[in-house]
């Protein structure tokens, strides 16, 4: 049932002191996105709106990473349910669907949600729930013979019986949003906590006699991020997720589990990747690409059967066009490499722009930067840069032109021109014998 407005609330609040951090918990990354980024751009799939999400005093880090969705703040921390009432003013009048969201759980996702609004029919409260076998911390959801949601029972306070059942509460909720704060201020803390928590809305709900259900996704999804050690299992379990997309894709791993994508990286087809390359986010990959062992790649783009590394690394602005090669300890940084053009070895090139066809030697680099400002660098089509070239920008080579091996460049060159800008070298016949011989007659007089 997907008619109705959708509205999710994320709940970001938690101080997370385990992950021993300045950094708040939710802004740790997976795969190049904060956690929460990864909750909200669940949330932006299904065409929420709004999206507001729940922080403590002081996080005004959270607030800004989340722009342009509202944050409500929750005072004090009094429980789940607590933090959910503080989005009550920016949900005000709103009666369609509410979705309850954790920004510590990176791995949701929105077909899985969008699932849960699928099965969903005319029930208050519709919970996610998630298969774990043996002790677990988890809720356990606790069905009616006919199979709707009778009750979450925390794991402390379960029955023997109770710690048997399987199925748990991964914390996600869909709630009846015209319905939402009368069940939660209809909720006690009676406990040992003194606190308010979400659990309880179930049992407020088939009290008032409304129904609840249960949908079932995989417990990956569910996992919430508390220390460093799960951060971990999050990026793996992410990068196992990403491997296996590229790969269906169309795309070669060699090594699979030496590859590591950012969220957003977008291979082509007939893509190969050896082992042990990177991806920073932001990069996008051509058809029948081969990017060979040890790269480092962010910010970048890679046009159709181009060839990279190995022990390449290219930074943010490379713009690889089609065919060209970018070989080994070779660093590209805000630089268009036109179709053809070939860096083979040793050299950085950085601000500036190489034609098609174009070759440059080993050890060249681009003076682009004298301690206060950037400048660009232009080599022509089809122009040949000599090994060990130095280009002083601003500056341009132009089509065709060649510079010559250990040349420092630091005026235009011509179209079809040579540049040569070294000193003149010198022979002295016989001087090597010389000098070794006078430096070994100093030394055994001293």
């Amino acid at each position: 049932m997907t008619d109705r407005s959708l509205a999710v609330i994320v709940l970001a609040a938690g101080k997370g002191t385990r992950m021993r951090s300045a950094l708040p918990k939710v802004l740790h990354k997976v795969a190049g996105r904060s956690m929460i980024g990864h909750v909200v751009a669940a949330a932006e799939a299904l065409g929420a709106d709004p999206v507001v999400v729940v922080v403590a005093p002081g996080m005004d880090s959270v607030a800004a990473a989340v722009k342009p969705h509202p944050v409500a703040v929750q005072t004090e921390q009094n429980g789940t349910a607590d933090a959910v009432k503080a989005a009550r003013e920016p949900l005000a009048g709103f009666a369609g669907d509410v979705l309850i969201l954790y920004g510590d759980c990176p791995l949701i996702q929105a077909d899985t949600l969008a699932r849960m609004r699928q099965e969903r029919q005319d029930e208050a409260v519709t919970v996610l729930g998630i298969r774990v076998r043996g002790v677990s911390p988890y809720g356990r959801l606790v069905l009616s013979a006919d199979g709707t949601l009778e009750r979450i029972v925390e794991a402390l306070d379960a029955t023997e019986a109770e710690r048997r059942i399987d199925l748990c509460n991964s914390g996600v909720m869909l709630i009846d949003g015209a319905r939402l704060f009368v069940l939660l201020d209809a909720i006690g803390n009676s406990n040992a906590k003194g606190e308010y928590y979400l659990t309880d809305i179930v049992a407020v709900a088939r009290n008032a006699g409304l129904s609840c259900r249960v949908v079932e996704a995989p417990a990956q999804e569910a996992l919430g991020v508390n220390s460093r050690a799960e951060l971990s299992v999050a990026e793996v379990t992410m990068q196992t997720r990403l491997r296996r997309k590229a790969m269906e894709n169309g795309a070669t791993l060699i090594d699979p589990k030496s590859v590591w994508f950012a969220f957003d990286t977008a291979l082509g087809s007939d893509v190969t990747v050896e082992p042990n390359v990177v991806f920073g986010p932001g990069v996008t990959v051509g058809d029948g690409v081969e990017i060979r062992a040890f790269c480092h790649i962010e910010k970048a783009t890679i046009e159709t059967g181009a060839i990279i590394g190995p022990y390449a690394r290219l930074r943010p602005g490379a713009s690889i066009g089609e065919g060209a090669h970018i070989g080994n300890f070779v660093e590209i940084k805000n630089a268009r490499i036109d179709k053809g053009a070939k860096a083979n070895h040793l050299s950085y090139i950085g601000d500036a722009d190489v034609g098609a066809g174009a070759n440059i030697g080993a050890g060249t680099i681009t003076c682009n930067y004298d301690g206060f400002s950037k400048f660009r660098t232009k080599i022509g089509a089809g122009a040949f840069i000599g090994s060990d070239t130095t280009l002083v920008a601003p500056v341009s080579v132009g089509a065709g032109a060649f510079t010559g091996a250990g040349s420092t460049v630091t005026e235009d060159v011509p179209d079809d021109a040579l540049a040569v800008a070294r000193g003149r070298q010198a022979v002295k016949p016989g001087w090597a014998a010389e000098f070794r011989a006078k430096q070994r007659a100093a030394k055994d007089k001293g």
